[in-house]
């Protein structure tokens, strides 16, 4: 998924500005008060892969997300692992939004002294999110600069020539301020997320290739039965669709979806681009496995500041299943930007939210420098990451054969340690670092899926198809266990884990690169690919 960076552009009014300055952040207070770098938030390869142009114009407008570290940490850590382990006591017992401001939130006196630095510092303050955890505010360029001790530049990328802006040194601020800040994004243009379809629409004479709606849901056993009904579901997009498509698609195949809702977080992602048809195969692929489901397209701008905003809509909104196309190496991204969506994860985890992501079409080398990479956030260990396959069904649409597929992402996060319930599996190779993928589903372009998008009928794979078909199981698996009285699944993996192989195909030919397919979980597949009903069952009963 490629980003673009769109700019907030607030309006400041400067007379109230000053009448609201707190006297203690006034310019003329404590001059020398001591200020703490943030040293994770700074892009890194300045003046060896990047060639600096010039300086951002003073006036020139920057929208900013403004993280800050949750409160009781640890204790958050150890409640979302119970929360979410189906052996626990505690499991289902999910937090409500206000429970969890109240418990890890940062307080109100905390949020306000952040707040008024901001302001006095000439910051228009936004919006302060659900949780206590993430604040948004904006001004212009010379105003962030002052408010975070550095100067922010132009650039131009060595390799590829793209031209973006970034902070020349990691960010400070006054060190009491600082030790509730854990990463300030909107500083830099440079990170570009790129959707997962490894190619676009291939445009043929009607609907014939490409998987039919039938042929996912009969090859993975996904019962007529259960359609999503009563369930939301929530897609990350930085870019929009056309329901003429969606419609188009939907009557093809007989699937009485409801339109989906779009939600556009910080304006938006902007006229339609290149990522139209990543949007387009996301809510089919939907409406193919869970119909009745209602889906919220959430659209925000390709930058880390609206990356971060729109995860953090997705979580105030309260919809338990979520599927994420979108990623980028974990290499590509700064340490505190990982840090910042991360916190955004385990809220929703702690609020029983479940993330799908797909974990890149490059292999095992995501960030494509030769060497092994993951993609992020597929690594996160409070989301599912989804690889891919190549799945072959027979003539009346039952499971036949599954391989995995070569473009599927996989292998060791540079970033995260093992989770617990991942080391029953853990792998020399690991290095006790968190392995990925957890799961798989059909990816592979050949045969790929059937879609309708920018007026035709084409196939399309990528694990931007499985993360989707993940996400649709876990929405009719919510249907069944709301029917049974059971906990909805929330954050999947440790449940995934505690099932042990039962309910999955397992997929041990085929190769990514720098891993193979093998008994039991794997780099390449993770588990594999799921059947509905022998899973759910599982599910329902651990």
């Amino acid at each position: 998924m490629t980003l673009r960076l769109k700019m907030l552009a607030v309006a400041v009014a400067p007379a109230m500005l000053a009448a609201a300055v707190p006297a203690a952040y006034a310019a003329s207070a404590h001059p020398q008060q001591a200020r703490t770098p943030l040293s994770a938030d700074v892009v890194a390869g300045l003046g060896t892969g990047a060639v600096r142009t010039g300086h951002v114009a003073a006036d020139h407008r920057v929208s900013l997300a403004v993280s800050l570290r949750p409160r009781n940490e640890k204790a958050l850590d150890t409640f979302v692992a119970r929360v979410s382990d189906p052996h626990s006591a505690l499991y289902g017992h999910y937090l409500t939004k206000a429970q969890f401001a109240a418990t890890y939130g940062r307080s109100t006196a905390e949020i306000k002294q952040i707040t008024d630095y901001l302001r006095a510092q000439g910051l228009t303050v936004g919006t302060v999110h659900s949780g206590n955890l993430l604040i948004d505010a904006s001004g212009t360029a010379a105003q962030v600069e002052k408010a975070f001790g550095t100067s922010i530049s132009t650039w131009r990328d060595s390799a590829s020539g793209q031209s973006f802006y970034a902070n020349d040194a990691a960010p400070s601020l006054p060190s009491a301020v600082a030790s509730l800040v854990s990463d300030v994004s909107g500083l830099n243009s440079r990170a570009k997320l790129h959707h997962q379809a490894p190619a676009a629409v291939t445009p043929h004479n009607g609907p014939g290739g490409g998987y039919t709606p039938a042929q996912i849901k009969g090859g993975y056993n996904v019962s007529g039965s259960y359609t999503g009904s009563g369930q939301k579901v929530a897609l990350l997009e930085f870019d929009g669709f056309q329901q003429s498509n969606i419609s188009a698609y939907d009557s093809h195949y007989g699937l009485s979806a409801p339109a989906p809702t779009v939600q556009k977080v910080d304006g938006g992602s902007g006229p339609l681009g290149g990522g139209q048809v990543e949007v387009e195969l996301d809510i089919e692929v939907l409406h193919a496995i869970a119909p009745a489901a209602n889906v919220t397209v959430f659209e925000g701008p390709n930058s880390d500041a609206g990356e971060v905003d729109t995860y953090q809509a997705i979580v105030d909104s309260g919809i338990p299943v979520t599927s994420i196309s979108w990623g980028l190496a974990e290499t590509q991204r700064t340490s505190s930007n990982i840090t910042a969506v991360d916190t955004v994860f385990k809220q929703g985890a702690a609020q029983g939210l479940g993330f799908f992501a797909a974990s890149g079409d490059s292999g095992s080398d995501d960030a494509g420098t030769g060497g092994t990479s993951v993609d992020y956030p597929a690594s996160d260990p409070y989301v599912t990451g989804v690889g891919g396959t190549k799945l072959t069904v027979t003539s009346s649409n039952a499971w036949s054969s599954e391989t995995a597929w070569s473009g599927g992402g996989g292998g060791k996060s540079s970033v995260f340690a093992i989770p617990s319930w991942q080391t029953p599996v853990q792998k020399s190779q690991g290095g006790g670092k968190r392995q990925v993928p957890d799961v798989s589903a059909l990816a592979a372009p050949t045969p790929g899926v059937s879609i309708y998008s920018q007026g035709s009928w084409g196939q399309v794979g990528g694990t931007s198809a499985a993360a989707p078909e993940w996400a649709a199981f876990a929405t009719v698996y919510n249907q069944q266990a709301t029917a049974a009285g059971k906990p909805r699944l929330g954050s999947a993996n440790p449940a995934l884990y505690a099932a042990s192989g039962t309910g999955f195909h397992d997929i041990t030919s085929g190769s990514n690169g720098a891993y193979s397919a093998a008994a039991g979980w794997d780099f390449t597949t993770g588990w594999g690919s799921y059947n509905a009903a022998t899973l759910a069952a599982k599910l329902l009963n651990p």
